[in-house]
């Protein structure tokens, strides 16, 4: 992984901790559903950027190299799996 992306999703993920720690306290707190249910998107969001990040720098770097290398079967094989994770 690049530095400056290894620095972003590290920035990234501290946010997300933040935010998980402000949604145990909301109901610990009994906040009402909704509010609560808009900071989950929130982080669903975030999640979603962060993955974003990581794909987009595996493509860049190591998708690229592994097919340098001869490695384009796996390289494929594991950027389908990703996929169908991403869809269940």
């Amino acid at each position: 992984m690049q530095p400056t992306t290894r620095q972003e999703v590290l920035k990234r993920l501290s946010y997300i901790e933040g935010h998980l720690a402000g949604i145990r306290r909301m109901i610990d707190e009994d906040k009402y559903c909704v509010d609560i249910l808009k900071q989950t998107y929130a982080v669903r969001r975030a999640i979603e950027k962060m993955e974003m990040l990581l794909l987009d720098g595996h493509l860049h770097t190591c998708v690229v190299e592994g097919v340098r290398d001869g490695r384009d079967e796996q390289v494929i094989g594991e950027l389908l799996e990703l996929y169908e994770l991403a869809n269940r």
